[in-house]
């Protein structure tokens, strides 16, 4: 089992702790606990990188008199596209900011859109949301909710929601831990990513970002949606014995 770790510790650049090897190896059908597999990284001196985290408060604007806090601190989604956030975070290359506008579902944390641009405007939070959008196979309503940021406020983002089905949601102000879930993405994607990398270019953060999304953080998510699946449909499938 040695080697599977060692396979799945290099694939995860090397950021992937006890706790996550365990859940990805038990997908794999090991049955091996989490203190062995804790010994076995130990033993071959593999570890993660350690969590920290640190909430930064914003600056708010004013929310939109038709806007309110649907969310209410209730972060517990029942099913997957009824409640999204959306944030912006910002990293550092050799040619200047890049932006990110990351949609995350709280029904399992996944990424379910995002954009990348040199700037920070309404453009970038449009597209990233557009993503989200589209990737959709029903047009029921869904919740996002927001800070109070300029590009959530104005008047062509409000619209677009509108247009398109999407509850905007904004928290009251002092209330800046609503958007954790967003937060909690961002700060590992910088532990896990970008404060081990010196980006030279745009074009290269943009990559390995996108790396970082697409084939790291979503297929894990995907995985653990799957084995739950699995896991439900294996505890209503009918015994033999029953008929």
């Amino acid at each position: 089992m040695l080697w599977k770790i060692r396979e799945h510790h290099a694939a995860s650049d090397g950021v992937m702790g006890a706790p996550r090897m365990h859940e990805v190896l038990g997908y794999e059908g090991e049955t091996a606990s989490l203190n062995r597999v804790a010994r076995l990284m130990a033993g071959a001196d593999l570890s993660g990188v350690p969590q920290k985290r640190r909430w930064r408060p914003k600056r708010s604007g004013v929310r939109p008199a038709h806007v309110r806090n649907h969310l209410a601190r209730d972060f517990a989604a029942l099913e997957p596209n009824t409640k999204w956030v959306v944030d912006i975070t910002y990293i550092r290359t050799g040619e200047g900011w890049l932006y990110l506008c990351a949609v995350l579902d709280l029904y399992s944390g996944k990424v379910v859109g995002w954009s990348m641009a040199p700037l920070q405007d309404r453009h970038l939070v449009l597209k990233a949301v557009m993503m989200a959008r589209w990737q959709r196979s029903d047009r029921s309503p869904v919740i996002l909710h927001s800070d109070r940021g300029a590009q959530f406020t104005c008047a062509e983002y409000q619209q677009f929601l509108k247009d398109h089905h999407i509850v905007s949601s904004m928290s009251d102000v002092g209330h800046c831990g609503d958007n954790a879930a967003a937060e909690g993405f961002f700060g590992k994607l910088k532990r896990e990513r970008v404060h081990r990398r010196r980006y030279l270019t745009l074009a290269e953060a943009r990559s390995d970002v996108f790396d970082y999304i697409e084939r790291f953080h979503n297929p894990l998510i995907q995985r653990r949606l799957d084995a739950k699946d699995q896991a439900f449909r294996l505890l209503i499938q009918p015994s033999v014995e029953a008929g």
